[in-house]
């Protein structure tokens, strides 16, 4: 009888210590499945992270590498067009300044142009000069001008103007300009081709 419940505690114990094992070893699987899952979810995740940081990169990358030639190329365009000015304003600002401030100049040039407003007849005049030529050139403007057309001659003087003279039919409100500012844009673009191919081929 002991030998019979021995061999019943036994099959028992057996029973209970192969089916907790079976568990045992599902769970272990079940647990090991999950754990392979986390682990790919994670290394693709983690491969995205990576791809979209390298992408990031890259774009940062071309964005700072086109931002520095361009920002090269305007240094470079603006450093020429600054040398091409200085050597241009040099070469034209103190030549014409010493032209349209001579007296004698600006009369021949004044007559020059006046005539031809008065080739179909006489036409009356306006006439902007520079303050600082005022004594040199008030009474040439109000006296001898109009006997030599042959019209009447209103000259008034600004001192905007540095140099040079500003003219125009009277009560028609527009003129043509012959002022240092002017003559200084007209050279200078002429010249600027030049200089620019001299300076930098």
């Amino acid at each position: 009888m002991q030998n019979k419940l021995q061999e019943l505690t036994d099959k028992l114990y057996n029973e209970g210590l192969s089916k907790g094992k079976q568990e045992g070893e599902e769970l272990l699987a079940k647990a090991k499945a999950q754990v392979d899952d986390m682990l790919a979810k994670a290394q693709a995740e983690a491969a995205q992270i990576i791809a979209a940081a390298q992408k990031q990169a890259e774009e940062i990358r071309t964005k700072t590498a086109s931002d520095i030639k361009m920002a090269s190329s305007q240094s470079i365009a603006a450093t020429k067009k600054d040398i091409e000015t200085l050597i241009v304003g040099k070469m034209t600002g103190e030549a014409v300044k010493k032209t349209l401030s001579s007296p004698d100049f600006i009369k021949d040039l004044i007559k020059t142009v006046a005539e031809k407003f008065t080739t179909d007849g006489p036409v009356d005049l306006n006439l902007i000069l520079p303050e600082s030529l005022k004594n040199d050139l008030e009474p040439f403007a109000t006296k001898e001008l109009g006997k030599i057309l042959g019209a009447g001659v209103q000259a008034s003087f600004s001192k905007k103007i540095a140099g040079g003279f500003q003219i125009g039919p009277k009560d028609e409100g527009w003129f043509v300009s012959f002022t240092e500012e002017t003559f200084n844009q007209l050279i200078s673009e002429y010249l600027r081709p030049a200089t620019k191919k001299l300076l930098f081929g």
